[in-house]
């Protein structure tokens, strides 16, 4: 049995992955040791503040549960001493901004389920759990979100989220549709990279 719900450990990765990602833009972008925890902390914590405050859970999880703001600002030390070693992945923001995007489109979903709230709110609050911590943490270092840019963004956690409802209605087990839930968004993005996949846009644009 878990020490933990899964929920929980969903909201913990996705909190811890996220972090990195903001932290290692921050020092991508040169700013010191503050500026850095500040973008771990955004990035790890804004997605699922979001949520909560649409779900009328206050205050959030983030700031009830020290574990949470522990979490992010491991994430900015993980950056801090160990950044050479992280950049020597592929692309290592947007492998974890993936992998993020799917632990907080799931969690989100979930989330919003236990709360009985029907099939299509609860993707959107997973839709909006996954994208609201890389939408901020882009803004502080005053770049467009991506949830906004030409990439498969949005559309990888809305079928994540997608998912974990489907799964929910057929019973099956909780751990194995959040898993295959994940992979799911995580392959979308990084496959959607890869090849320059594009949300259909309106003709003549």
């Amino acid at each position: 049995m878990d020490i933990l719900p899964l929920g929980v450990w969903l909201d913990l990765l996705g909190t811890y992955v996220f972090g990195i990602s903001g932290a290692l833009l921050a020092v991508r972008r040169g700013l010191d040791i503050f500026g850095i925890a500040v973008l771990s902390v955004a990035a790890g914590l804004a997605g699922g503040m979001i949520r909560d405050m649409l779900l009328g859970a206050t205050p959030p999880t983030a700031l009830a549960e020290p574990r949470y703001l522990l979490t992010a600002l491991a994430a900015a030390g993980t950056a801090f001493f160990g950044h050479r070693l992280v950049e020597r992945l592929s692309k290592p923001v947007m492998m974890l901004d993936a992998l993020g995007l799917g632990f907080f489109a799931v969690s989100g979903c979930r989330k919003a389920l236990a709360l009985e709230l029907d099939p299509l709110p609860a993707i959107l609050l997973g839709v909006l759990t996954a994208v609201g911590g890389g939408a901020v943490r882009d803004l502080l270092v005053a770049e467009p979100p991506r949830v906004l840019r030409e990439e498969i963004y949005a559309l990888a956690a809305m079928i994540g989220a997608a998912i974990v409802v489907v799964g929910a209605q057929a019973g099956l087990s909780d751990s194995a549709v959040a898993g295959t839930a994940v992979a799911a968004v995580f392959a979308i993005r990084v496959i959607s990279v890869r090849f320059g996949w594009r949300a259909p846009r309106a003709r003549g644009t």
